[in-house]
């Protein structure tokens, strides 16, 4: 199964595709962020998003997208970007058929870490381990985009790969 995972941000947008199955080592395919100018007025930033994940989308052909749940924080700007750029992700998986799963952050920092309070470095730490990687990815942003797609393998079970098997069909 091969999963695309992405860390929403309207500044920056990470994203990381690891390929794999339950019971056996992942391999990291690709990460990277997706960087927008805060001096850009948001549609322009939200266009640079699409394509971004448009173009990730068609390079790698995941059968399944994993998307960090939007949740409350106490800057309301901060939330209204990360959801702007998550709904735009959920559009590009959409448009393709291709299955989305939403997790949390604390979901994902117990599956990779065993503890749902991990701070951004014990995750990183994890990922780099899970991956057998020489260095954690960086920023955090990468890493976290990562740790979602090994989130969605891990959990996802049978689910997934049935939702896999169903996406490839659809090609």
């Amino acid at each position: 199964m091969r999963v695309l995972g992405i860390d929403p941000g309207l500044t920056r947008c990470g994203m990381g595709v690891v390929e794999g199955t339950v019971g056996r080592p992942l391999t990291l395919l690709d990460v990277n962020v997706l960087r927008t100018s805060s001096d850009l007025p948001v549609p322009e930033r939200l266009v640079t998003i699409e394509k971004g994940v448009d173009a990730w989308l068609d390079e790698y052909r995941p059968d399944a997208v994993a998307i960090e749940r939007v949740f409350a924080r106490s800057d309301v700007s901060t939330v209204m970007g990360t959801a702007q750029a998550s709904g735009i992700a959920m559009v590009c998986a959409a448009r393709r058929g291709l299955p989305v799963a939403l997790h949390t952050p604390s979901e994902v920092k117990a599956a990779v870490s065993g503890n749902g309070r991990a701070d951004k470095a014990q995750v990183g730490a994890m990922v780099t381990r899970i991956l057998r990687l020489d260095a954690p990815p960086k920023p955090a942003d990468a890493a976290d985009a990562l740790a979602l797609a090994i989130t969605h393998i891990w959990r996802g079970g049978a689910q997934a790969r049935i939702e896999a098997a169903v996406a490839r069909s659809r090609r």
